[in-house]
């Protein structure tokens, strides 16, 4: 059984003390998803299509990066990006991978990285097709950072409690250092996150997210 199985099979055991219990204010939480989702996405549109064209210019291959994501339960899901690197990032990435990518999974300094691409990551433009998979119901606004399937060992027995929820376009690790915070302290973090969700903590993140974006730190 894989870590993915296991951990769906403790989410859906009522008996398990490794179960999460949800939050009242679910169900809140999921409209303003929805409602602010389709209203950023208004907002921002124009500010997409600029960054997706100036990708097309730059360098061939997609607009978007797609990749297969963990969701909710531990259901698989394409995380949409606008595509910051070259088109054959992924093939190039076994001779890239090193002992900082085994404990962070980023470089601080990565060659598959377009100039458009970087400038799109410090900006966090490149994240904002991600509206769309908070409107599909893929994630939310405000929660664990969406990590794919090679990640899932490094949360080890906590990943319960990221499966528990959906997967968030900002949550409390990117509203603290993002790549500056060691790896296990995100999964500390994302922990907290989840056992203390309510709409209190919904907005509060939402409201440092600004902040944290236009400082940059940790962005790479």
């Amino acid at each position: 059984m894989s870590i993915i199985e296991a951990t769906t099979a403790r989410l859906k055991d009522e008996r398990s003390p490794a179960r999460v219990r949800l939050w009242k204010d679910a169900a809140l939480i999921r409209l303003f998803d929805i409602v602010l989702a389709g209203l950023g996405l208004l907002f921002f549109l124009p500010l997409m299509m600029l960054a997706a064209g100036a990708v097309c210019i730059e360098t061939r291959g997609p607009v978007l990066f797609r990749q297969q994501r963990i969701g909710r339960a531990g259901r698989a899901f394409d995380c949409l990006k606008l595509r910051t690197m070259t088109a054959d990032a992924e093939a190039r990435l076994t001779g890239l991978a090193n002992a900082e990518w085994r404990m962070s999974r980023k470089f601080r300094q990565d060659s598959r990285v377009t100039r458009l691409g970087g400038l799109l990551r410090r900006s966090s433009v490149d994240e904002l097709p991600q509206l769309l998979n908070v409107l599909k119901g893929e994630m939310s606004l405000v929660g664990p950072r969406p990590i794919v399937f090679d990640e899932a060992a490094l949360y080890g027995r906590q990943l319960v409690h990221y499966c528990a929820v959906r997967p968030g376009l900002t949550g409390l690790w990117q509203v603290s250092g993002r790549n500056d915070v060691a790896y296990p302290r995100r999964v500390a973090m994302d922990v907290w996150l989840v056992r203390n969700q309510s709409l209190g903590v919904y907005f509060g993140i939402l409201a440092r997210t600004i902040p944290a974006v236009l400082s940059r730190r940790g962005v790479y």
